[in-house]
């Protein structure tokens, strides 16, 4: 083959490589409301995980939780995994794009043979061998396109697995320290109930009151105590959860009982647009899709022939010293073609499995932004029903909490029995705990929005690690 028959050849197959089959990626449509049902001020959003969801915790006020959060990204396994997934990942394009260019071998090999009982004689070798199969149809580039979709898929997993893990841990906490302030609730009311007993065993010892009264005392306040103790055990579900959560054992984790600082967060009327298209889970669904496409092109790639160039050079002499001579040089170059020209069909089927998975993949993306949509409305609508009914709750904690005293004073006064005093205590127990469980699930749910909105309400760009 002549060095000009060689150029052209080369350049036909440098052409033939701009070509790329199968369809070019466009994302998706998806059905997007102007506005949300429970808030005003949205609009119609496209998926992006490029958007810092960095810190949303410390819109609760509370520095314990912020120190906790802070450990997640440092120790929890979970996410260590999700990150080496990630890895794994970008380097499956590298791998996948190094089939772009020829492979070339290095071989050398001494031999030394003989026979009728002469001396024998040596023979060396050393050459050098390449091939290259140029991506006249794009399948190569195909198949790098779709790793770069399934790399970024698995930053927007990592980051769906960040975000998970820390609001798991904000509820656990919050929930923990609910339980704390219930703790705080009970022992104070035992403490209530254990005054009122004294008082009615006095009346009781001076005959003013019956022995059922006593009775009635010690039950009530053996019950609230019994729920005090029962607190302890869910506690420390919790306490070891956290532990986990921050890639520690439960046994080097002790959060010591605290007051109440978590505050409810302002979540403003008119959220931005743009917040929905952090939800790193959008953005991972969207990559697949995107991936998913790119198989539709490896696959039809695969109706073409394919041509492999193959070249090698070499020198063989009986000696070390002559090796590199011109009369010991040897050459070769050349190429091949391979064409399938029957297959029942397999290859046409592969190209409608892969059609057929691009379309699974597009209602899969689509049904994951329908279902955030949903999960946002469900968490404004709960927001501001909570927030509601918190008043409400107060406002009748506050009447049992008066309800009791009165009543308390109508027993000691002769007016009336003590079972109207044990229904009175249990009431405002029970509008006082619904209280402050109001409380605690209207910070959960904040949270639970803030998942819903891939983090948070604060619309910042910075770009998460890729």
């Amino acid at each position: 083959m002549s060095k000009s028959t060689i150029a052209i050849v080369t350049a036909l197959l440098t052409a033939l490589s701009a070509c790329v089959v199968g369809p070019h990626y466009h994302r998706p449509s998806v059905a997007t409301p102007a506005v949300y049902k429970e808030a005003d001020g949205w609009a119609p959003a496209t998926p992006s995980d490029a958007a810092d969801r960095k810190d949303w915790w410390t819109v609760f006020g509370d520095s314990t939780l912020n120190d906790l959060e802070n450990r997640v990204a440092a120790a929890n396994q979970t996410l260590a995994g999700a990150e080496a997934a990630y890895r794994q990942a970008t380097d499956l394009v590298k791998q996948d794009r190094a089939a772009l260019f020829p492979t070339v071998s290095l071989t050398g090999s001494a031999a030394k043979s003989g026979g009728g009982g002469g001396p024998g004689f040596n023979t060396y070798h050393v050459g050098v061998g390449g091939s290259w199969q140029p991506d006249l149809w794009g399948q190569v580039r195909r198949t790098i396109e779709g790793a770069k979709a399934n790399a970024q898929g698995a930053a927007a997993t990592f980051a769906n697995v960040r975000l998970s893990v820390q609001i798991e841990l904000a509820i656990d906490y919050i929930q923990l320290r609910q339980l704390d302030e219930e703790e705080r609730l009970f022992d104070e009311t035992a403490q209530g109930y254990a005054r009122s007993l004294t008082i009615t065993q006095n009346r009781y010892a001076v005959g003013v009151a019956a022995k059922s009264d006593v009775l009635s005392a010690q039950t009530q306040l053996a019950n609230t105590r019994a729920s005090a103790v029962d607190l302890i055990q869910q506690r420390a579900r919790l306490e070891h959860a956290v532990a986990v959560l921050t890639g520690r054992p439960p046994a080097a984790v002790t959060l010591a009982p605290a007051a109440w600082t978590l505050v409810q967060p302002d979540i403003p009327a008119d959220l931005p647009s743009n917040l929905l298209q952090r939800r790193p889970d959008i953005a991972a669904a969207e990559r697949s899709v995107a991936a998913a496409n790119a198989q539709i092109g490896v696959q039809t790639a695969a109706l073409f022939p394919n041509v492999i160039l193959n070249g090698s050079g070499g020198s063989t002499a009986s000696a070390i010293g002559t090796l590199l001579k011109t009369s010991a040089n040897s050459w070769s170059i050349g190429a091949s073609a391979v064409e399938i020209l029957f297959d029942a069909g397999a290859r046409r089927a592969r190209i409608a499995q892969a059609r057929a998975a691009y379309d699974q993949s597009v209602a899969n993306y689509r049904q994951t932004v329908l279902a955030a949509f949903g999960q946002v409305e469900d968490n404004l609508a709960a927001q501001r029903v909570l927030r509601d009914e918190q008043v409400l709750k107060k406002t009748a904690s506050d009447a049992a909490t008066a309800n009791e005293v009165i009543i308390r004073n109508q027993y000691l006064a002769g007016q009336t029995d003590y079972t109207a005093v044990v229904v009175a205590q249990s009431s405002a127990l029970s509008a006082r705990n619904a209280e402050l469980q109001i409380e605690a699930t209207r910070l959960t749910t904040a949270v639970d929005l803030i998942a819903a909105l891939g983090g948070g309400w604060r619309g910042n760009t910075d770009s998460p690690r890729r």
